[in-house]
């Protein structure tokens, strides 16, 4: 098969790969539409520490299923599919709680890191486990359907997050998970949704899906415009889909006292937090990580 592999850092090659075994319980995907996701890209420019080349890498995708394993049920040659990015054991205690994302032995459809090596669908053909696959309608094109496990990220955010109807909620970030995070926590009951960023392209894409107020922060005070909108309160909600200090900053100064902020975004390791600001203000702060079967 034809696949795109990370031969080194910031080198993309076409190359012929065999085909993935399919075992007992896989199901071997034909893939016609993978999306770029932005740890891709982290990824072929070598930040991510986490897709150490070789590897083929792509995880965002939807395509028809070419082969069956053996135990496989519920699925056939032909099926139009999408799948999810985690691959989950489950027999750990977390998987047995119903936290697949948190898998002791978790693995990720291209990714590679020391702890263990997966191909992704960045190719012709992709094996996944039939535990993480989803049949798709037919009138769903494949290319709407690559972007349903970006999508059940931003669910999993909203889900992770404290919002109740009629809330005030802050995304800062808004590149596509931040844009999905601005639909999904208005469906999730807030009323007020703003959106924050460094972009003001983004951000009108941002107003286009549904955010209320937009806000850059290169041109006022984020948090003095959250709290004029809010009377003097600010956000009940923060959720920080980059991964970077200043804007974890900014989701934690835009908070009210007792308000809660979840973290979405993980460019970087390790990020400053304004700590007295937390403790002092009680706010809670979750971390959201991929999702759990959204």
């Amino acid at each position: 098969m034809k696949a795109m592999l990370l031969s080194e850092y910031k080198q993309l090659d076409v190359v012929d790969l065999p085909k993935p075994e399919v075992g007992p319980r896989d199901i071997l995907v034909e893939v016609k539409a993978c999306g770029i996701c932005g740890s891709d890209i982290h990824g072929w420019d070598g930040s991510s520490g986490r897709r150490i080349p070789p590897l083929v890498m792509g995880h965002e995708a939807a395509g028809t299923v070419a082969e069956v394993g053996s135990e496989v049920v519920g699925f056939g040659p032909g099926d139009r599919v999408t799948f999810d990015s985690t691959v989950s054991c489950g027999h750990c205690r977390f998987c047995r709680a119903g936290k697949i994302n948190l898998c002791d032995n978790r693995q990720v459809l291209g990714v590679s890191c020391q702890e263990f090596r997966r191909n992704g669908a960045f190719a012709e053909y992709v094996v996944v486990p039939q535990n993480i696959c989803y049949q798709l309608p037919e009138e769903l094109p494949f290319r709407h359907a690559a972007l349903i496990e970006a999508v059940s990220i931003a669910v999993h955010a909203a889900n992770r997050s404290s919002v109740k109807l009629g809330d005030t909620a802050v995304v800062v970030g808004s590149g596509m998970i931040g844009l999905l995070v601005v639909q999904a926590i208005r469906l999730a009951g807030a009323s007020t949704v703003i959106a924050v960023d460094l972009e003001d392209s983004k951000l009108e894409i941002a107003r286009s899906l549904g955010a209320d107020y937009v806000f850059n922060p290169t041109k006022c005070d984020v948090a003095g415009e959250v709290q004029k909108l809010t009377d003097g309160a600010g956000a009940d909600v923060a959720l920080e889909v980059v991964g970077a200090t200043p804007t974890v900053k900014t989701a934690i100064d835009a908070t009210r006292k007792g308000g809660a902020v979840t973290l979405v975004g993980n460019l970087a390791p390790n990020v400053e937090l304004p700590l007295q600001s937390v403790v002092t203000r009680e706010i809670s702060v979750y971390g959201s990580c991929a999702s759990n079967g959204e």
